[in-house]
């Protein structure tokens, strides 16, 4: 624990009171926790209970610069979403305003699938043809959003979810849409080491676990592991987990985990291409059958100490998820030498893609030159967004609640889309919509949807992940502990890595201990043993059902009890937290997802396979891979299948 003098309470120890960057709370806690909220209510239920306080205590602080009304989904989002899906749309209001208008294309959804399908329409379609997207959040980028802090006069950048891009094949599709839209060096310069030698090994990401390699990785056991005061193991696979508080069964297979044996990973052929025999037997068992027999991994060692770290990239642990979502991502082949330089990553994620796709598609929207430096240091032009007369508009803060069709979907010659802006609902026509946003919203405002559609979104299962961003005033205790990165296996989170950032113009070259960063956690809610969709509900409700008070006390107690011995000291060395709470952040491919099973087809292909009457089907629902590049490839799919089905005459 942090060494005060006289300490009046826990509180004052965790520095809850301390003056840092979060909301000044009037007292109370907006959500109720606790075991008792989460057994038999819905997280419907819960935001009914939110809504009933005025204060907002759930979203918490945002931020400063132009995400920081937009750190994931605010209160106000969740409480739009869940109206949406609770029908109080339909019928319309009788005081629906209708605008008037008339567009080519209405994309729903402005994260970077909505984006990549606006602009490769007006590419496409010609100079005459219009387009419009709705985005429900305040900012554009869906979860291609970042998290900016003023930590001492110094500006620091964080990822709220959409995080790394891989470097293409220089003639691919995905490196010609990169250079389209001003993305002309994918490898980026970063940081370099300015603390006491010898330097540090620092990742480019808060997931590559640079110091694992280098000895300078930790490993912490807690009281579940009969350390009730916590206990540090550093360079634990060099030293052959001597002394890790586990059995010696789990040591062995750890150790097979971190450091396989080439000749053992020779025995494995991952997939060569997309439906191939290898690809589907991967999809027909689960993550965690795969790894326990390519690995000799048990169940136990699997749920104990690699879930859900293993699997988070889709979302939950590997016991919910097919074998095959290892390997989609890594089809889609980046430019791979074996020296790890394919990973790159903005200070601020994907939101760089994002701005660089706004940018291309409405010129006046960001100042500045298109590059990649001009739309990370100059402002959005709200205003420019959605000007009237435009071809390609951006109209933000605007929840699609209804689309269909105006009359007989196969005979059909508009659509009539509906939207609440400003609690008040608004419709508009177009000849043709991309429906962009995740496959939870979709399966709703879709009101002419066939049963066959709805059987097939019915099989899309999501869960939740919360990305809390800590701004530290530096990390000297990390570094008086050797370490830049570490894991560990109960609490809050599960791991943190420092990381260099990229240098984009007038960022601080230099990284050192004394250097302010922000430590990102990423919190995923897994319950090994339950089905995938009751696991996708059960996070939910605890995601829900806990404030932004509540979720502050849990880091600072982790960082206390892992940190404190270093130096550490919450209330003094964290200057602010923000909390970015994504409801259906993954798609949680279960077995039999990519390529069907037992005589029945893969859910996706009805989707991706040709339009619904004038509307077609993006984002990286549809690929089964939460990767940005799928989110742009499944846009392409979309608006070539409107200009060659459906706009042809």
């Amino acid at each position: 624990m942090a060494n005060l003098a006289n300490p009046k309470s826990i509180d004052e120890i965790l520095g809850m009171g301390a003056a840092i960057s979060r909301r000044d709370f009037v007292g109370g806690t907006l959500l109720a926790t606790g075991a008792s909220l989460l057994d038999g209510l819905t997280p419907l239920q819960l935001l009914a209970a939110a809504n009933n306080d005025p204060s907002d205590e759930w979203t918490g602080y945002g931020g400063v610069g132009e995400y920081r009304a937009s750190n994931g989904n605010t209160l106000d989002v969740l409480l739009a979403g869940h109206k949406m899906r609770d029908r109080a749309y339909d019928p319309l209001p009788a005081d629906t305003v209708d605008t008037g208008e008339m567009y080519d294309c209405v994309v729903v959804g402005g994260g970077i699938s909505g984006l990549a399908a606006a602009l490769s329409f007006r590419r496409l379609a010609g100079p005459d043809k219009t387009c419009l997207i709705l985005e429900n959040h305040p900012i554009f980028g869906g979860e291609a959003k970042q998290n900016e802090f003023d930590v001492d006069g110094k500006r620091l950048v964080a990822h709220q979810g959409s995080a790394i891009y891989l470097v293409p094949y220089p003639h691919s599709f995905i490196a010609r849409f990169y250079d389209s839209i001003g993305l002309h060096t994918p490898k980026l310069n970063y940081q370099k080491w300015t603390g006491p030698q010898p330097d540090m090994a620092l990742g480019r990401t808060p997931y590559d676990s640079a110091g694992l390699g280098r000895g300078q990785y930790g490993f912490w056991f807690g009281a579940k592991f009969g350390q009730p005061k916590g206990m540090w193991l550093i360079d634990p696979v060099g030293k052959k987990m001597q002394g890790a508080p586990v059995s010696d069964k789990a040591r062995s297979e750890l150790l097979r985990w971190f450091s396989p044996r080439p000749s053992e990973e020779a025995k494995f052929q991952p997939p060569r291409y997309e439906g191939d025999e290898i690809s589907r037997q991967l999809d027909s068992i689960t993550l965690e059958q795969h790894l326990m027999q390519r690995h000799g991994i048990s169940q136990e060692t699997i749920r104990t100490f690699l879930s859900p770290v293993e699997g988070g990239g889709s979302g939950l642990g590997p016991d919910a998820l097919s074998a095959y979502c290892d390997y989609a991502a890594d089809l889609l082949h980046p430019l791979d030498d074996g020296s790890g330089e394919a990973v790159q990553m903005f200070p601020g994620g994907n939101t760089t893609i994002a701005r660089l796709l706004v940018k291309s598609l409405i010129p006046s929207s960001i100042e500045g030159p298109a590059t990649v430096e001009g739309v990370s240091r100059n402002s959005v032009k709200f205003d420019a967004l959605d000007a009237a007369g435009t071809p390609a508009r951006l109209r933000l803060s605007a929840t699609v609640v209804a689309v269909q069709h105006n009359g007989d979907a196969a005979k059909a010659d508009s659509l009539s889309i509906a939207y609440v802006k400003n609690g008040k609902v608004f419709r508009l026509k177009s000849r043709s919509a991309v429906i962009a946003g995740g496959s939870w919203t979709a399966k709703h405002i879709l009101r002419d949807l066939p049963d066959a559609h709805r059987r097939a979104y019915a099989q899309f299962y999501r869960s939740p992940c919360m990305m809390a961003n800590v701004a530290v005033r530096n990390w000297r205790f990390l570094h008086k502990m050797g370490i830049t990165g570490c894991r560990w296996f109960e609490g809050f989170g599960n791991y943190m890595d420092v990381r260099r950032l990229a240098t984009i113009a007038k960022d601080d070259p230099g990284i050192g201990p004394d250097s302010p960063i922000v430590l990102t956690v990423k919190v995923l809610y897994s319950y090994p043993g339950l089905p995938t969709e009751a696991q996708g509900h059960r996070g939910r409700a605890e995601m829900l059902s806990t404030s932004f008070r509540d979720y502050e006390q849990r880091i600072r107690e982790q960082f206390t009890a892992m940190f404190a011995h270093a130096g550490f000291d919450a209330r003094r060395d964290i200057a602010g937290i923000v909390l970015n709470r994504w409801g259906h952040a993954y798609l949680n491919p279960q077995p039999g997802f990519f390529f069907g099973g037992k005589d029945q087809p893969a859910p996706r292909e009805l989707l991706r396979g040709a339009p619904f009457g004038r509307i077609a089907f993006a984002n990286t629902d549809l690929a089964g891979a939460m990767d940005h590049r799928y989110s742009i490839l499944e846009a392409q799919r979309a608006v070539d299948q409107l200009l060659d089905q459906v706009l042809t005459a």
